[in-house]
């Protein structure tokens, strides 16, 4: 059993890294081919920022699935499965679609076409949904009709609510990151706990797409040098799809065997098998609880489902307090109770502490929304590995030399205020004062814009002389 985790952590990290090695060079070029589009009313950031970072995420996929190819646990998958062929047809197809968007921004209508078609060409090379496993009525057969339409619905409402969680830095890679890791534990249960072998190709998609976010976080985090775009977005919710159907439609429930022993016994077994029908809903519950929201926002305003508008999850947090980090952070932190508890209740359904965790991480989760302005405060012994908005606020020093620290505490106070500031999300006054002393947003090619250099931290000079006009 140790040989194939190896297998599968080492497929995670080579394409984590060409995820991350690829993602400089292709920022840079969607520099040059201007794929900078101007900042719009509904988005967060405030500078441009290069897109199409799913370029660097479809070379990672592509080293991820040659890279298994040619490992010895892992090659079977590919000879006795045509599914990482057909997942990779879709994801060029996706890719290809998302690529002239973040260039050109086709049509919505467009869009969803390429959707569809990219779901089709998976169910014609065989990733598609065979049956369903229905409660109280046991395994269901689809025609083939069925499996269809079925198999394009859930990629068309997993592609589009992840590409409807996308707005926040970070924040999509993040949370499908966390719907990856669950998902991988639970495949991986299957496939070796259960020897089902139809579980292999799920859980390698589930390892490959964790290293595609982890290789794109880095630079997606806040402050985001580059966003993924809408060739990302629709990437990684194709490969998060394809794993769905992969193991919910793949799978027979006779082969667990869970209708031997008694008719309680048989209850109890019979939740894993409908797990794989609930955990591709539960590791986009919030995903899609968003898409349904703006779906109904929209139409009951008499705009378009496709209108886009500052009404997600994301921007309510930040309207309510939280800042840009803090509301990404619990957007992650609701994703992983949702979808590891699901796994968690399928191992131990019996387990009542089980039901009692979740309970109470749900609880201290609705703390955490309500109290957006609070900022914790770390030892002052653990000062020194954590941010400076999370240190405490040291005395000025008093004798001869007070003047001359003081002076230097001086200048570096209104940095940290700043930084702490935007960290609580309790500065807004102060932001919106500096931006309208700075002016408009920064046109792209300027220094310090995040599309302007490579590596390094944005310059504060431009900042700093706002902030020196407003005093004079």
């Amino acid at each position: 059993m140790g040989q194939p985790v190896r297998d599968y952590l080492l497929t995670l990290c080579v394409t984590a890294a060409v995820t991350y090695l690829l993602t400089g060079p292709v920022r840079k070029f969607a520099i040059a081919v201007g794929a900078m589009p101007a900042i719009r009313a509904r988005d967060v950031h405030r500078e441009p920022t290069p897109r199409l970072g799913g370029i660097a995420m479809f070379g990672g996929l592509c080293a991820g699935l040659i890279v298994a190819n040619h490992l010895a646990n892992l090659d079977g998958v590919f000879e006795l499965s045509s599914e990482p062929r057909a997942l990779l047809s879709g994801a060029a197809l996706i890719w290809l679609i998302g690529v002239l968007d973040d260039k050109f921004e086709i049509d919505a209508l467009i869009k969803l076409g390429g959707q569809m078609l990219a779901a089709a060409v998976m169910v014609l090379q065989g990733l598609t949904i065979l049956w369903l496993p229905i409660p109280g009525v046991g395994t269901v057969a689809l025609t083939p009709w069925q499996g269809t339409l079925l198999t394009v619905a859930l990629v068309v409402i997993t592609i589009n609510a992840v590409n409807f969680v996308d707005g926040l830095d970070g924040l999509a890679a993040g949370m499908v990151l966390i719907a990856a890791a669950a998902f991988f534990l639970y495949t991986y249960r299957l496939w070796y706990g259960h020897t089902i072998e139809a579980a292999a190709p799920a859980t390698l998609f589930a390892a490959i797409l964790m290293g595609m976010c982890l290789g794109f976080l880095p630079h997606n985090m806040h402050p985001a040098r580059i966003f993924m775009g809408d060739s990302g977005s629709m990437l990684i919710g194709l490969v998060l799809a394809a794993g769905a159907i992969s193991v919910t439609g793949q799978v027979d429930p006779d082969t667990m065997k869970i209708f031997e022993g008694g008719e309680r016994q048989a209850t109890h077994a019979m939740l894993p098998v409908f797990i794989p029908l609930l955990l591709p809903l539960t590791i986009i519950a919030i995903p899609a609880a968003d898409l349904v929201l703006a779906i109904v926002r929209r139409t009951w305003n008499g705009q378009s489902p496709f209108a886009a508008d500052r009404g997600h999850l994301h921007h309510r947090l930040l309207n309510i307090g939280h800042s840009h980090s803090r509301s990404v952070l619990i957007m992650y932190f609701w994703s992983a109770l949702i979808a590891f508890g699901a796994v968690g209740y399928s191992v131990h359904s019996t387990s009542l502490w089980i039901v009692i965790v979740i309970v109470g991480l749900s609880a201290l989760g609705l703390i955490l929304l309500l109290m957006p302005r609070f900022t914790p405060r770390a030892p002052r012994w653990a000062e020194r590995f954590v941010p400076p908005r999370y240190r405490r606020r040291r005395r000025r020093p008093e004798g001869p030399g007070a003047a001359s620290e003081g002076a230097e505490e001086g200048q570096q106070g209104p940095l940290d205020g700043q930084m702490e500031a935007d960290a609580t999300g309790g500065a807004g006054d102060a932001r919106e004062a500096r931006e309208a002393a700075a002016g408009a947003p920064v046109a792209a090619g300027v220094s310090g814009v995040n599309g302007a250099t490579a590596i390094g931290h944005r310059s504060r000079t431009a900042e700093r002389r706002a902030a020196g006009s407003t005093r004079r």
